[in-house]
């Protein structure tokens, strides 16, 4: 028997612990933060296992309301749907505070070859 995935679910428990970890790290909480840091990536490890499909899920998130998880999607997308994610980094980076900061560091490390979120299989 084979198990169904719930990508559905699995991207919005994706959002969840980022938003959650983006409101532990404003409250200065960073142990808080690094549980919810530790379930987003948990999170993408599970829905990595079902392939394509499982990264094509998160696309959803490119056009979440909070930005925070707008660019850690695109963060983790941007070897699978290149474009769509860097297009979210540029606007984001254009920004300022922490999520600006994030999108310009992702693109960074991105152009500079050392990105490694989602590795090619």
């Amino acid at each position: 028997m084979v198990r169904r995935v719930d990508t559905a679910a699995l991207v919005q428990e994706f959002a969840q612990a980022v938003a959650n970890q983006t409101d532990a790290i404003w409250r200065g909480d960073h142990r808080e933060g690094n549980k919810h840091a530790k379930r987003y990536i948990s999170v993408f490890r599970k829905l990595r296992a079902v392939g394509d499909e499982g990264r094509d899920a998160l696309l959803a998130l490119l056009s979440h309301e909070r930005p925070d998880v707008r660019v850690m999607a695109a963060a983790y997308l941007l070897r699978h749907r290149t474009a769509a994610a860097m297009a979210v980094l540029h606007e984001a980076s254009q920004g300022t505070g922490m999520v600006a900061f994030e999108a310009t560091e992702a693109i960074k490390r991105w152009n500079e070859g050392v990105w490694a979120l989602d590795p090619a299989d």
